[in-house]
Protein backbone atom coordinates (compact mmCIF):
# COMPACT_ATOMS: atom_id res chain seq x y z
CA UNK A 1 0.00 0.00 0.00
CA UNK A 2 2.58 2.39 0.93
CA UNK A 3 4.69 1.97 -2.23
CA UNK A 4 1.55 3.13 -4.74
CA UNK A 5 1.41 6.17 -2.48
CA UNK A 6 4.80 7.00 -1.89
CA UNK A 7 6.54 4.74 -4.95
CA UNK A 8 9.27 2.31 -4.77
CA UNK A 9 11.78 2.32 -2.68
CA UNK A 10 15.56 2.87 -3.92
CA UNK A 11 17.30 -0.09 -5.16
CA UNK A 12 19.53 -1.09 -1.93
CA UNK A 13 22.78 -1.07 -3.72
CA UNK A 14 22.34 2.25 -4.51
CA UNK A 15 20.74 3.33 -1.48
CA UNK A 16 24.00 2.26 0.15
CA UNK A 17 26.20 4.23 -2.46
CA UNK A 18 24.16 7.28 -1.42
CA UNK A 19 24.45 7.23 2.08
CA UNK A 20 28.35 6.54 1.60
CA UNK A 21 27.76 10.28 -0.45
CA UNK A 22 26.17 11.62 3.20
CA UNK A 23 28.43 10.24 5.18
CA UNK A 24 31.94 11.69 2.82
CA UNK A 25 29.97 14.91 2.80
CA UNK A 26 28.27 15.40 6.26
CA UNK A 27 32.47 14.70 7.03
CA UNK A 28 34.34 16.95 5.09
CA UNK A 29 31.98 20.04 6.06
CA UNK A 30 32.57 19.72 9.79
CA UNK A 31 36.15 19.02 9.44
CA UNK A 32 35.96 22.35 6.95
CA UNK A 33 34.87 24.30 10.12
CA UNK A 34 37.31 22.82 12.63
CA UNK A 35 39.86 23.67 10.54
CA UNK A 36 38.90 27.57 9.84
CA UNK A 37 38.07 27.75 12.91
CA UNK A 38 41.84 26.84 14.57
CA UNK A 39 43.41 28.22 11.77
CA UNK A 40 41.46 31.65 12.19
CA UNK A 41 41.97 32.17 15.39
CA UNK A 42 38.26 31.86 16.38
CA UNK A 43 38.82 29.24 18.98
CA UNK A 44 39.27 32.10 21.60
CA UNK A 45 36.56 34.46 20.53
CA UNK A 46 34.25 30.87 20.08
CA UNK A 47 35.22 30.29 23.99
CA UNK A 48 34.72 33.70 25.34
CA UNK A 49 30.98 33.78 23.50
CA UNK A 50 30.57 30.24 25.25
CA UNK A 51 31.01 31.88 28.76
CA UNK A 52 28.79 34.49 28.20
CA UNK A 53 26.34 31.59 27.64
CA UNK A 54 26.80 30.67 31.33
CA UNK A 55 29.28 27.79 30.36
CA UNK A 56 32.16 27.35 32.33
CA UNK A 57 35.87 26.89 31.13
CA UNK A 58 34.83 28.48 27.62
CA UNK A 59 38.21 28.18 26.10
CA UNK A 60 38.40 24.89 26.93
CA UNK A 61 34.73 24.11 25.65
CA UNK A 62 35.38 25.39 22.43
CA UNK A 63 38.97 23.85 22.00
CA UNK A 64 37.34 20.41 22.63
CA UNK A 65 34.82 21.04 20.39
CA UNK A 66 36.98 22.44 17.70
CA UNK A 67 39.88 19.44 17.48
CA UNK A 68 36.63 17.09 17.88
CA UNK A 69 35.37 18.90 14.45
CA UNK A 70 39.13 17.23 13.53
CA UNK A 71 39.34 14.34 14.85
CA UNK A 72 35.36 13.49 14.66
CA UNK A 73 35.12 13.77 10.78
CA UNK A 74 38.17 11.56 10.47
CA UNK A 75 37.03 8.85 11.80
CA UNK A 76 33.83 9.56 10.16
CA UNK A 77 35.93 9.13 7.05
CA UNK A 78 37.71 6.08 7.79
CA UNK A 79 35.12 4.41 9.08
CA UNK A 80 35.87 3.80 12.80
CA UNK A 81 33.48 4.61 15.31
CA UNK A 82 30.96 6.16 12.91
CA UNK A 83 27.82 6.21 14.96
CA UNK A 84 29.64 7.01 18.24
CA UNK A 85 31.35 10.03 16.28
CA UNK A 86 28.19 10.79 14.63
CA UNK A 87 25.97 11.10 17.69
CA UNK A 88 28.42 12.83 19.24
CA UNK A 89 28.69 15.44 16.60
CA UNK A 90 24.72 15.48 16.63
CA UNK A 91 24.48 16.88 20.11
CA UNK A 92 27.21 19.14 19.65
CA UNK A 93 25.33 20.73 16.53
CA UNK A 94 21.75 20.36 18.76
CA UNK A 95 23.39 22.58 21.68
CA UNK A 96 24.32 25.21 18.51
CA UNK A 97 21.45 24.80 17.09
CA UNK A 98 19.35 26.01 20.62
CA UNK A 99 22.11 28.12 21.68
CA UNK A 100 23.17 30.03 18.11
CA UNK A 101 20.20 29.40 15.37
CA UNK A 102 17.10 28.97 17.12
CA UNK A 103 16.42 32.48 17.92
CA UNK A 104 17.27 33.40 14.14
CA UNK A 105 14.77 31.49 12.84
CA UNK A 106 14.54 28.93 9.98
CA UNK A 107 16.60 30.14 7.28
CA UNK A 108 20.09 30.44 6.79
CA UNK A 109 20.18 33.00 3.84
CA UNK A 110 17.52 34.50 2.13
CA UNK A 111 14.25 35.16 3.79
CA UNK A 112 16.31 35.08 7.10
CA UNK A 113 20.16 35.01 8.82
CA UNK A 114 21.94 32.20 10.92
CA UNK A 115 19.09 30.38 10.74
CA UNK A 116 18.10 26.74 11.83
CA UNK A 117 18.10 24.68 8.00
CA UNK A 118 21.55 23.95 7.78
CA UNK A 119 22.20 22.44 11.11
CA UNK A 120 18.94 20.19 10.79
CA UNK A 121 20.55 19.01 7.74
CA UNK A 122 23.62 18.28 8.93
CA UNK A 123 22.12 16.40 11.91
CA UNK A 124 19.92 14.88 9.32
CA UNK A 125 22.73 13.43 7.06
CA UNK A 126 24.87 12.40 10.93
CA UNK A 127 21.79 10.80 12.21
CA UNK A 128 21.26 8.56 8.54
CA UNK A 129 25.09 7.71 8.79
CA UNK A 130 25.17 6.78 12.79
CA UNK A 131 21.73 4.51 12.00
CA UNK A 132 23.73 3.25 9.24
CA UNK A 133 26.66 2.34 10.94
CA UNK A 134 24.69 1.31 14.59
CA UNK A 135 25.35 -2.47 15.16
CA UNK A 136 22.17 -4.65 13.51
CA UNK A 137 22.26 -2.47 10.68
CA UNK A 138 22.38 -3.30 6.69
CA UNK A 139 24.91 -6.07 6.20
CA UNK A 140 26.20 -4.16 3.29
CA UNK A 141 27.68 -1.18 5.42
CA UNK A 142 28.50 -3.20 8.48
CA UNK A 143 30.71 -4.98 6.07
CA UNK A 144 32.27 -1.65 5.16
CA UNK A 145 32.81 -0.77 8.70
CA UNK A 146 35.33 -3.37 9.49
Amino acid sequence: MMSQILGASAPPERAAQALEVIRVSVALLILIHGVYRLLAGGVAPFGAWLETQGLPAGYVLAMGVTLFEWIGPLLILLRRFVTTVALIHVAILATGLVLVHLPSGWFVVGAGRNGVEYSLLLIAGLTATAWAYARGSAPALRAQDS
